[in-house]
């Protein structure tokens, strides 16, 4: 019996989950301007969406060659509802719920021009549940996420999230406080000038 299928399907699923950490990542890089505080320039972007959309293909390629496979038999059901896989219904579960989440923010930065600012950041932020999903998944399902090749750029890929979004969260933090006053707020520039003179 070939099994063509059953290693596309894996070999599919690392690559879209390593398409889907680099742009976490690179979305990371663009919030947070760790490169340049000036306003990032467009191809920086440009690539943060071919990196979600190369991630799209390759999450399609993976589900849909293990729909085609016989040698474990997955039904529609089985990719598109969590827990109704009997094999191994957890792992295969956050699968699930990471395409639903993929496809929502895929969608909706498609429409981005479309939804209010706060609807898309809202949609937007799930790409961190995403992350975790997927990588649940990977971690759980796959035989070739146990070695100590994957294991090792997993830990990488999981402290550079890690710390890109504590920068995040502090510089945010930053934004919202308040700043500090330098001159009374009823004194003009020119009064304080002639007073010290």
């Amino acid at each position: 019996m070939s099994h063509s299928w059953w290693y596309l399907s894996r070999s599919a699923g690392i690559v879209a989950w390593a398409l889907l950490a680099a742009s976490v990542i690179w979305g990371l890089f663009l919030s947070t301007r760790v490169f340049d505080r000036k306003p990032s320039p467009k191809w920086f972007t440009d690539l943060h969406r071919f990196l979600g959309g190369a991630a799209v293909v390759f999450v399609a390629v993976h589900v849909g060659s293990i729909v085609a496979d016989s040698y474990v038999h997955f039904g529609l059901a089985d990719v598109l509802v969590p827990f109704a896989s009997r094999w191994h219904p957890v792992a295969v579960a956050w699968g699930v719920i990471g395409i639903w989440l993929l496809f929502a923010i895929e969608i909706s930065s498609l429409a981005m021009r479309f939804l209010p600012r706060r609807v898309w950041h809202a949609i937007h932020l799930s790409s961190f549940v995403l992350f975790v999903s997927a990588t649940m998944h990977a971690v759980a399902s796959g035989p070739d996420t146990r070695k100590q090749t994957f294991e090792l750029v997993l830990s990488a890929v999981l402290a550079v999230v890690m710390l890109l979004t504590m920068v995040r969260v502090a510089r945010s933090k930053q934004k919202g406080s308040p700043r500090p006053r330098t001159r009374p707020p009823s004194a003009a520039p020119e009064l304080v000038d002639a007073g010290t003179t």
